[in-house]
């Protein structure tokens, strides 16, 4: 069974910093890509950024320059520095993780961790 964990959200002032952290444990046999995701109420999951397993990454136009996501392969785990944070960046953020290929391809969801920006 696969688990991601986040951690890493809180409270912060407009302009203010934070670096989520998204752990995957279980059993497996290597990720795909991954990706973070944030959501607000009575809204759709919006697509923040994704890094593949090559560390490529593509951030959403709404945060690039101020959110920067990254991996480290060692460790299972998928990080997103937000900086210049905004009263509209304020959410829960989950992360995803691809594992898989082909007909096989799964995807795997966080609890989500809670952002909010003040302002």
């Amino acid at each position: 069974q696969v688990q991601l964990v986040e951690s890493g959200g809180g409270l912060v002032q407009a302009g203010g910093s934070l670096r989520l952290s998204c752990a995957v444990s279980g059993t497996f046999f290597s990720i795909n890509a991954m990706g973070w995701y944030r959501q607000t109420p009575g809204k759709t999951r919006e697509w923040v950024a994704t890094i593949t397993s090559g560390s490529s990454t593509n951030h959403a136009d709404s945060v690039k320059g101020r959110f920067t996501i990254s991996r480290d392969n060692a460790k299972n785990t998928v990080y997103l520095q937000m900086n210049s944070l905004k009263p509209e960046d304020t959410a829960v953020y989950y992360c995803n993780a691809e594992m898989g290929t082909g007909l096989r391809i799964r995807h795997y969801w966080g609890q989500g961790t809670q952002v909010t920006v003040s302002s």
